[in-house]
């Protein structure tokens, strides 16, 4: 069964720019999956349509049997609360610790205190990073900060990891290490939905590639290669 499935979406922003085009694709629970494209293929307005960052202007996005075309404002949250999302920039608090920065994301949905401490080691053990627990970002590495975003992303157990170019401004040995994490991550049956431009990481670690192209899918395959000079 589908966790999140586009039927005939379009995305066409006020100057008449059709970000998406007419695009159906499915993902299944527990894929791994590479969205892959030149740069303003669309890549990222289809990421961003999964947690409803954009709202479609034309068809059917279904998130968890949920349809987000009739989704109210209010609403969104509770979404995104079934959504992990990591970026590029990591976008973390800088005057909360790395504690702080990932206890964040449970603290405002008002979990329990006690669960909040144990649910935040266990997934900064996840990500290796649980002796830096005390640390500011800023006194992180690249790397490190990035382990943090994903320990947020995933704390809530989310149905959905979505990262977006999550290697692209780290050192190469650093973006195989945060690579083993997503595929621990996926390991444990969450679903990742990976844009990125590492054409090594797609043809080393072989999963379903989806190319994007003048925002239309113009290839999908199940053990795919990233089929793009960089």
């Amino acid at each position: 069964m589908s966790i999140i499935r586009f039927d005939d979406v379009w995305k066409v922003y006020t100057n008449n720019v059709k970000a998406i085009n007419g695009m159906s694709v499915q993902f299944e629970k527990g894929e791994f999956v590479y969205i892959v494209g030149p740069s303003g293929a669309g890549k990222s307005t289809f990421i961003r349509l999964m947690y409803r960052e954009e709202k479609a202007t034309k068809g059917e996005i279904i998130v968890n049997n949920v349809k987000l075309s009739g989704m109210k404002e209010k609403e969104i949250p509770a979404l995104r609360r079934k959504i992990g999302v990591i970026f590029q920039d990591f976008k973390l608090l800088p005057s909360l610790t790395v504690y702080e920065n990932v206890a964040f994301a449970l603290e405002v949905i008002e979990e329990n205190p006690s669960k909040i401490k144990q649910r935040v080691m266990e997934v900064l053990d996840l990500v290796k990073i649980k002796s830096k627990a005390k640390f500011l970002p800023s006194e992180l590495s690249g790397g490190e900060q990035q382990r943090v975003a994903i320990a947020r992303a995933v704390v809530n157990r989310p149905d959905v990891l979505i990262a977006d170019e999550p290697t692209g401004n780290l050192d190469p040995d650093t973006a195989w290490s945060i690579m083993d994490i997503l595929e621990n991550v996926n390991g444990l049956g969450t679903t990742v939905i990976m844009a990125t431009h590492n054409k090594e990481i797609v043809n080393t670690l072989k999963r379903r590639v989806i190319a994007i192209e003048g925002g239309r899918i113009v290839r999908d395959e199940a053990r795919g290669n990233y089929g793009y000079e960089v």
